[in-house]
């Protein structure tokens, strides 16, 4: 079996000498000795220094190397720390299953050593049968992985506990919140607005019909409509929408890179066309600019639409429309950054087409989904 030959010290320091002390060229002591010449000058600049040096060199490498060491080994904690932090205090078993989940991710020793428990504990654990118990948590485990998946990663156990005993599963809501938390499955949680100044005076202000009453029996009664912001690398995205009350389904929406009446306008028409009201509806809105002009008057007249605003600079008045929009920016475009407003308005329309209306669950429909809910409300109607 051939090999690189090594040489030691001595003979190194030998070879330099040749060089340093007796004369000789690099290339003929390096012939001579057969080795190469880049090594003889690799030796020479390692060995031709004073003894002191070079010892203070050596010294100086060597506690380079063990402080990478030491910090390779600590950076593997932290990280080891970053995912497995909440088990850190939970039970052995516990323990041996966050390293079995995490194997390839981080050497055995060192999870071992940052959990404090011994390696042959584990390995004794693996080769223990699963309890039918820690079966059925393994199992329910992947459909809440699977089902935290579908929501775009936004469900928190309460949500995801309902999705369970939608497919037929038996669990309670403690045994989710346990297995989620286990599995690192949370929720998006909100931000705070950044806050910033609203002035000048609104040239019609309507009355404050709705006055916080957000609770709606029938459809198409009355609409919240609100605008808020996007950013991308070309600018601002504004985003309006319409939302009904009854089910929260926004029923209208318009995307532009400007905050013009015409966006808010667009939304409402495109409610309009949609839902197609028989009845009066009541669309309540802030007194932001577009909703206290002469053309969203004009266009509420001419489509049998009542106005209301909420009062100035509360924005608790049209909660609704507020607490959408921190969904949408919570689950899905705080998450993202946009290179165009084009990717945004997909998005938008991936969120509030694909996902929000037919999918996501609300607490206020029963954790039903918006179109799930209208489709119950007509059934119920009909007698079915």
């Amino acid at each position: 079996m051939s090999g690189q030959i090594r040489f030691s010290d001595e003979f190194k320091k030998d070879a330099v000498s040749q060089v340093v002390d007796r004369g000789y060229s690099v290339k003929d002591v390096a012939e001579r000795l057969g080795i190469s010449t880049k090594s003889l000058y690799t030796w020479k600049a390692q060995f031709s220094k004073p003894d002191k040096v070079r010892d203070d060199e050596i010294a100086l490498s060597s506690e380079l190397r063990r402080i990478k060491k030491e910090l390779a080994r600590v950076t593997e904690e932290r990280d080891i720390l970053k995912k497995g932090g909440r088990v850190l205090r939970a039970r052995v078993p516990v323990k041996y299953a966050f390293i079995e989940a995490h194997r390839t991710a981080f050497r055995i020793r060192s999870m071992c050593r940052t959990l404090e428990v011994h390696c042959s504990g584990y390995y004794a654990w693996r080769k223990m049968p699963l309890s039918d118990r820690a079966r059925e948590d393994v199992r329910q485990t992947n459909l809440l992985k699977q089902s935290w998946e579908d929501s775009g990663k936004v469900y928190g156990y309460r949500k995801l506990h309902d999705d369970l005993r939608d497919q037929g599963e038996r669990c309670s809501p403690n045994r989710v919140a346990r297995l989620t938390k286990l599995a690192g499955i949370k929720a998006q949680i909100g931000y705070r607005r950044r806050p910033g100044r609203y002035g000048g005076k609104p040239a019609i202000v309507a009355d404050n019909h709705l006055a916080q009453n957000f609770d709606v029996v029938t459809p198409d009664k009355v609409w919240v409509t609100d605008i808020t912001y996007i950013r991308t690398y070309e600018g601002w995205a504004y985003l309006a929408v319409v939302i009904d009350l009854f089910s929260r389904r926004v029923v209208g929406w318009s995307m532009q890179p400007r905050m013009t009446t015409d966006l808010a306008l667009q939304a409402l028409l495109m409610a309009v066309w949609r839902r197609k009201p028989q009845n009066t509806v009541t669309i309540h809105s802030d007194q932001g600019s577009q909703f206290t002009s002469r053309e969203w008057q004009s266009f509420l007249g001419q489509h049998n639409l009542e106005a209301s605003m909420s009062r100035r600079g509360n924005c608790h008045d049209n909660a609704v429309a507020e607490s959408f929009f921190q969904l949408l920016k919570r689950e899905r475009v705080r998450r993202k950054t946009y290179a165009t407003r084009a990717d945004a308005r997909k998005d938008v329309f991936e969120y509030i087409e694909m996902f929000y209306n037919p999918q996501r669950k609300h607490t206020k429909n029963g954790l039903l989904s918006p179109v799930e809910f209208e489709r119950q409300h007509k059934l119920k109607n009909k007698g079915v």
